[in-house]
């Protein structure tokens, strides 16, 4: 029989976190079981069967009990029902969440593995502390580096930064997260929509940089009039980048967050895929964008900006084109280069797909990642 794997996220599960169900799906040598406090509005599906939460509604009974748990660890029911499934470790998305889940790693007394993202590194106390979950983990963090054993982080540049911040340099472990390479693949019967599509993929947040794209969107139609800009995604910033883009630019659709496989055939009809990820004045960063290493394994080619969550997905030039951080006119001339010259397009895409396979195939990155599993059993 498998060992099964706890697979902890307070909040199960984001639209945007695709990449998480996607990794426990490409398991072998381990069965993975979700937990988490709460569902969240549109969550991503995971069998009932398979998962468990604190709590499955949002009436006031229901907050108290969350907010008790996340303050104290207290919830009887909730931690017997996760040691009947018998979890050989748990692994935590975030490190705010794994401060949640330290309560579960002390009652199971079983290992625990945490999987740094990016901003629960990269953001400053002062930003941590807005939130009831974000206080909990600046208390509980001296704790979660003794306890858990290994924090994997999902780029080299995220490992830096944990090293500047504290984290255990003996513990840590850079580990791309992979991407189904036969789900996201180039299919020859699909053809390039006749007007070209510059698609952005992300979460409506500052560091994603959507506003320079929108700002480089209305020197791109100078020149290519028929260009058309779809964003993917929600997020905080909805409704002011939707007051840009109106001001702004004619060709832009904001399309709110979609389906893996949505975003599958948008890749397939799109020119390009930008990515004007940023450095946010609070110096939160992105640590690796799944969307830009999706869209390599597509084949799609991939403008954006040279940040480090982007800049150490791609080859620049190889496999896409890089400009200045926050430089819209730069950002506007690399994507009229990629809409004028399909060749060169076609080019820095084959190149992204063999990229994708040498580093982001989630068959390979998820074995290594079950070694690590395997690690710290006895």
């Amino acid at each position: 029989m498998k060992p099964t794997v706890l697979i902890f996220r307070s909040e199960l599960l984001p639209p945007s976190e695709t990449f998480i169900p996607a990794q426990a799906c490409g398991l072998r040598r381990f069965s993975p079981f979700f937990a988490g406090l709460r569902a969240v509005p549109a969550s991503l599906s995971i069998d009932s069967e398979e998962s468990l939460l604190l709590t499955r509604t949002s009436n006031p009974a229901a907050k108290l009990r969350r907010r008790l748990f996340l303050e104290t660890g207290i919830a009887p029911e909730f931690l017997r029902a996760l040691e009947r499934r018998h979890p050989a470790l748990i692994h935590a998305h975030f490190a705010v969440d794994a401060a949640a889940a330290l309560p579960i790693a002390r009652s199971l007394d079983v290992p625990l593995i945490v999987t740094l993202h990016g901003y629960d590194v990269t953001s400053p106390d002062a930003v941590l502390r807005r939130t009831a979950a974000g206080r909990v983990f600046l208390r509980r963090r001296p704790e979660l580096r003794a306890r858990a054993s290994l924090f994997i982080c999902v780029s080299e540049h995220l490992r830096q930064r944990a090293l500047a911040r504290g984290f255990p340099a003996e513990k840590l472990r850079t580990l791309h997260t992979g991407v189904d390479l036969d789900l996201f693949a180039p299919d020859p019967l699909y053809s390039r929509a006749r007007d070209p599509i510059i698609l952005f993929v992300g979460r409506l947040v500052e560091v994603k940089g959507c506003a320079h794209l929108i700002r480089a969107i209305s020197l791109i139609e100078q020149h290519h009039p028929t260009a058309k800009l779809l964003i993917v995604g929600d997020g905080p910033l909805l409704d002011p980048l939707r007051a840009q883009a109106r001001a702004a630019a004619r060709h832009i659709t904001f399309l709110g967050a979609q389906p893996s496989a949505v975003v599958r055939d948008l890749m397939h009809r799109a020119t390009l895929l930008a990515a004007p990820s940023i450095v946010t004045p609070d110096g939160i960063s992105e640590a690796l964008n799944m969307a830009v290493c999706e869209a390599q394994a597509m084949a799609l080619p991939v403008v954006g900006f040279r940040a480090a969550g982007v800049e150490e997905a791609v080859a620049d030039r190889e496999t896409a084109l890089l400009v200045p951080e926050v430089d819209h006119a730069a950002l506007a001339d690399a994507i009229s280069t990629l809409l004028s010259d399909p060749a060169l397009a076609a080019r820095l895409g084959a190149a992204g797909r063999r990229r994708a396979e040498a580093h982001f195939n989630l068959a390979t990155q998820t074995a290594r990642l079950e070694d690590l599993y395997a690690s710290l059993l006895p």
